[in-house]
């Protein structure tokens, strides 16, 4: 099983990349998704701008990918992080990860996105409804600890 990663600018459709992975596949007893939205912060945010080092996003996403397929039995998985401006209510990153069995799709899906929080390298600037900048978004305590809980 390769994962497929992808760092783009462009939306993506998660149904359309769930039947991509399962279509003809009578394998797969287990699909979990997870979709993260770019929220509007209480209606203060206007967007927020993600940049990331080409190459190496792909790199460290794929690398975790990896090590999701190594400590789960899985027969799919697919990471999709967007980059650019995204507004309140778009897409920003897809997980998709599939098992015979639902643990280690849950578990796995759980995983990479622990470690895209922490680890993928990605920056976001905040572009509030006024039309300043709200600065660059600080790393979060919970999502290191978060991480934490699968060791390494």
């Amino acid at each position: 099983m390769t994962p497929i990663v992808s760092v783009q600018r462009e939306d993506f459709d998660p149904a359309a990349e769930v039947e991509a992975l399962t279509r003809g596949r009578a394998d797969i007893g287990a699909v979990v998704t997870f979709t993260g939205l770019c929220r509007d912060e209480g209606g203060r945010l206007a967007a927020l701008e993600l940049e990331h080092y080409p190459g190496m996003a792909e790199a460290e996403i794929a690398r975790v990918a990896g090590e999701a397929a190594e400590r789960w039995p899985l027969t799919g998985l697919v990471a999709i992080h967007r980059f650019g401006r995204i507004r309140p209510g778009e897409n920003i990153v897809l997980v998709v990860t599939a098992s015979s069995h639902r643990v280690a799709a849950f578990e796995a899906a759980s995983f990479l996105m622990d470690f895209l929080k922490t680890r993928a390298p990605f920056w976001k600037r905040e572009h509030l409804v006024d039309g300043t900048s709200g600065g660059w978004v600080e790393a979060k305590a919970e999502d290191d600890a978060a991480a934490g809980r699968w060791g390494g």
